[in-house]
């Protein structure tokens, strides 16, 4: 067209970017410019949209510039655009000082201000903004309840939503297909799927996004069976489906590792011509990865046009269990290819490295993030690397890289150290640092709590398990199952049967597995067997579910009640469950036929087993035969629990007892002399106490103590107590000492 006119460069340059041809949009734009003619409000009304989805900050500040020196930019078209190109950018204040700057605000503006903060994640400052935006003369569209909705699912702030809800119909716009698309959504992503189903199916005609919001929900909830049916239906009505679609329903696959289904939709991704986009083709090489088709899942990534950061690190993750290696090598060649990696490849890379002979590795994986200045910007490469140090036992390096973070209010780091030394069995420490963590007055969260709970149950600390129970409640947190189970669990271990039933009858909800288990196991433990057995029969009425960790606390309590036929019984049950009987099941089954003296019967059991017996089944067994001293199956139980744990001295201390009992003391001189022979040392037996703050060590022989005089003075009148309440020590069951 020769010397096109402004109308003729604007439609040329919004009908490109209307139809995804950003770039040539662009530069359409500068031949404008270079050939003389201005811009107009509708010229760059459009290029700050191209610019929003190109994310290109650097042209959008010049053109901003450009719009302020022809007095466009107190356009409500020019300032809506400017407004979603900052907020695209990710520079929302930049956004809102525009808006502020606008003296005339109409819907659209109000609508592209709420927008941006709600895919910013600013959910708070949208609630805000709306609450202004009710002040003005503007009236809410569809638009802006689709805003508001989408913030609302951001929070998860269901109640909120449900006000919007009621505004909504108030307003007439119940049946406007956005926004109850942007209700299914808001339902589905805040765990309330009946809702958003019943608003799905009042959809007439449903589209894409109406499909997609469902699916989503369903997939995010873990509940992929119903992820599938609305995935099956939405191909029999004839919605073909989308990228999101596609990525969602492979997510679904991958987590149930459904390799068949995977590659049938992985078929229909190529029929629709989407398995090489980005999405679809990171989510093809995630669900391939995760069902173990790792081969399968580099294909993908090898026919992909071009590789992204998100594609290599679907592939990183995949590798990085199994193959750290290759993982590495991918890592070098996206690097070659001039890709940068982002702080989910390291975070991939860093949760292989879990195990001390890892831990060389793991540690030049940290130098690279500290050259590429990640570390002290990204939160969660800082808890991958401090779970890195903690996994590999190196509970000092932790600490010395936790020292370098500023951020003392951060309660996921802090969260990360605290129960690093927990599972490290550390846990005097993880409470000192629970204290220190109080100290900086960051508000702990709920996996805090769990772990700090978990090292109160180990060291029988029931003061400090009291005290973080009632800080629970002061922190106003709803307790969820796994609290509930901490603290059952807590006050079992330290002995508060009753709290711990307490704590599990005020729970308002007991659809979970793990608050069940911690009240079966904390009963039976505590010789309350009756009552554990009572609440799993109330469990099965419950209709949930038993796992293996319910059987063993069951069996435990027969074991300990002498219910013999019972504990027969409901092992036989695990197999009506799906549950293979590991080897701690069957170590019940002998101790409970053992205990009660059924030895010919435990040891028929062994021999019927179809794997080879371990240490803590001969263990139970040998157990057993000290107690009803048969010296002929204790000596074969003692004599394969030697040849498992050759160093263990506990056979040679329970076989000796049994001699000792039936009076055979040629027997445990020879013992004594084949452990010293084999310089087997019986290790001395420990208990602890902790007082005020302190926790005390106690060691038999001991003599260390500053108190040791006066505590064996206080223990010879407990002997001598005990012995008027007739109380007496076996004397003749007690393994000689080396110099008898």
């Amino acid at each position: 067209m020769p010397n096109p006119n402004v109308v003729a460069w604007n439609v040329m340059i919004s009908g490109h970017a209307k139809r995804g041809y950003e770039v040539e949009a662009i530069k359409i734009f500068q031949n404008m410019r270079a050939s003389g003619v201005k811009s107009t409000r509708s010229t760059l009304g459009s290029i700050f949209s191209v610019i929003a989805s190109l994310a290109s900050l650097e042209f959008g500040l010049l053109l901003h510039g450009e719009a302020i020196k022809q007095g466009l930019n107190s356009n409500v078209y020019v300032g809506s655009s400017l407004i979603n190109m900052y907020a695209k950018c990710d520079k929302i204040d930049a956004a809102k000082k525009v808006f502020d700057e606008l003296h005339e605000k109409n819907v659209v503006l109000w609508n592209a201000m709420l927008g941006g903060y709600a895919q910013n994640g600013y959910a708070d400052e949208v609630i805000e903004l709306f609450s202004q935006m009710k002040g003005s003369n503007s009236q809410p569209d569809e638009f802006t309840y689709t805003s508001i909705l989408s913030a609302c699912a951001c929070l998860g702030c269901l109640e909120t939503g449900r006000l919007f809800h009621a505004f909504i119909i108030k307003n007439k716009f119940a049946s406007n297909l956005f926004v109850v698309n942007a209700l299914v959504d808001m339902y589905a992503k805040s765990g309330a799927l009946k809702e958003a189903r019943q608003q799905f199916e009042i959809i007439k005609d449903r589209d894409n996004v109406s499909w997609n919001a469902i699916i989503v929900g369903y997939v995010q909830d873990e509940n992929e069976l119903e992820a599938f049916n609305m995935f099956r239906r939405m191909i029999l009505y004839g919605v073909l489906p989308d990228e999101v679609s596609l990525a969602s329903i492979l997510s679904a696959c991958a987590n149930v590792q459904s390799l068949e289904l995977g590659k049938q939709v992985h078929c229909l991704a190529v029929k629709s011509s989407l398995d090489k986009r980005l999405y679809a083709g990171s989510s093809l090489i995630d669900m391939y990865a995760k069902s173990g088709a790792i081969r399968d899942a580099r294909k993908v990534l090898q026919g992909m046009p071009q590789w992204s950061v998100v594609s290599i690190n679907a592939m990183i993750t995949g590798y990085a269990p199994n193959d750290l290696e290759e993982a590495i090598i991918l890592l070098q060649e996206m690097q070659v290819d001039g890709l940068k990696p982002s702080e989910v490849t390291f975070t991939s890379l860093l949760d292989a490295c879990n195990e001390p002979h890892k831990l060389n590795l793991g540690k030049q994986i940290h130098c690279c993030i500290i050259k590429r200045g990640l570390l002290y910007d990204e939160e969660f490469l800082g808890v991958s690397l401090l779970c890195m140090y903690l996994n590999s036992l190196r509970d000092t390096d932790a600490r010395i890289l936790f020292e370098e973070f500023q951020n003392r209010k951060s309660a996921v780091l802090w969260t990360a150290l605290v129960s690093g030394h927990t599972q490290n069995d550390c846990n005097e420490e993880a409470l000192h640092l629970f204290q220190e963590m109080r100290s900086y007055n960051v508000i702990p969260d709920q996996a805090t709590f769990v772990s700090v709970l978990r090292a109160c149950a180990v060291l029988s600390s029931l003061q400090e398990g009291r005290q973080i129970h009632t800080l629970i409640h002061h922190t106003g947190y709803a307790l969820d199952e796994l609290t509930t189970s901490a603290l059952v669990d807590m006050y079992a271990k330290c002995g508060e049967v009753k709290h711990s039933a307490q704590v599990f009858k005020e729970m308002n909800s007991k659809n979970g597995i793990s608050c069940w288990n911690s009240m079966i196991v904390g009963l039976a433990k505590n010789g309350y067997a009756e009552d554990a057995l009572r609440i799993f029969f109330e469990m099965k009425q419950a209709q949930v579910m038993p796992d293996d960790v319910t059987f063993l606390g069951v069996l435990t309590a027969c074991s300990h009640a002498g219910k013999v036929y019972e504990g027969r019984r409901i092992f036989d049950m695990m197999v009506n469950y799906g549950i293979q009987p590991r080897v701690d099941h069957c170590a019940c089954i002998v101790d409970l036929l053992g205990r009660w003296g059924f030895l010919k019967e435990a040891e028929d059991f062994i021999d019927s087993l179809k794997f080879e017996p371990d240490a803590m089944i001969w263990a139970a067994l040998l157990g057993a035969c000290r107690i009803h001293g048969d010296e002929i199956r204790g000596r074969r139980a003692a004599e394969k629990l030697i040849e498992l744990e050759p160093e263990n001295s506990s056979p040679y201390v329970l076989l000796s007892n049994i001699y000792a009992a039936t009076g055979n003391w040629d027997e445990v001189n020879a013992l004594r002399r084949k452990m010293r022979e084999k310089r087997v040392q019986k290790h001395p037996g420990c208990s602890w106490i902790v007082v005020g703050q302190k926790t005390n060590l106690f060691i038999a022989g001991d003599k260390s103590h500053p108190k040791a005089d006066e505590i064996e003075e206080i223990l010879k009148d407990l002997v001598v107590l005990m012995r008027e309440d007739g109380c007496a020590p076996e004397v003749d069951t007690l393994l000689l000492h080396e110099d008898e």
